[in-house]
């Protein structure tokens, strides 16, 4: 299983990005699927989750501004933000959990970097 995240860049406070996740195999057994990220200097944060039936769950700092949300038939999952701010500049990372035989494993993208400048 592989998880790749794109779409990050450089964006001024107040505006908005849109993060890809594409999956090298079917997604309709993954749960949660998630956007994690890591700002320099600190640990790497949960920013989202999103299980099979749609319920999400967001960090509270990033609730009413992002939004995530996820494509089965795509294999695809995304993270829409907008109002950024600032302190929203990390490496983000999308991040799938896959239960087989009982196991959880976890599957994690490269990163994509979000810059969001003052």
């Amino acid at each position: 299983v592989q998880l790749q995240a794109s779409g990050g860049g450089l964006v001024q406070a107040g505006g908005s990005l849109t993060l890809s996740c594409a999956a090298s195999t079917s997604i309709l057994s993954f749960n949660p699927m998630g956007w994690y990220r890591q700002a320099p200097g600190k640990q790497r944060e949960l920013v989202a989750v999103i299980i099979s039936d749609g319920s999400t769950n967001y960090a509270d700092s990033v609730k009413g501004r992002f939004t995530i949300s996820r494509d089965n038939a795509k294999s695809m999952m995304y993270l829409q933000m907008n109002s950024l701010k600032v302190e929203d500049t990390a490496v983000y990372y999308c991040n799938a959990r896959l239960v087989q035989n009982g196991i959880p494993t976890n599957y994690w993208g490269r990163g994509t970097q979000v810059t969001v400048s003052s």
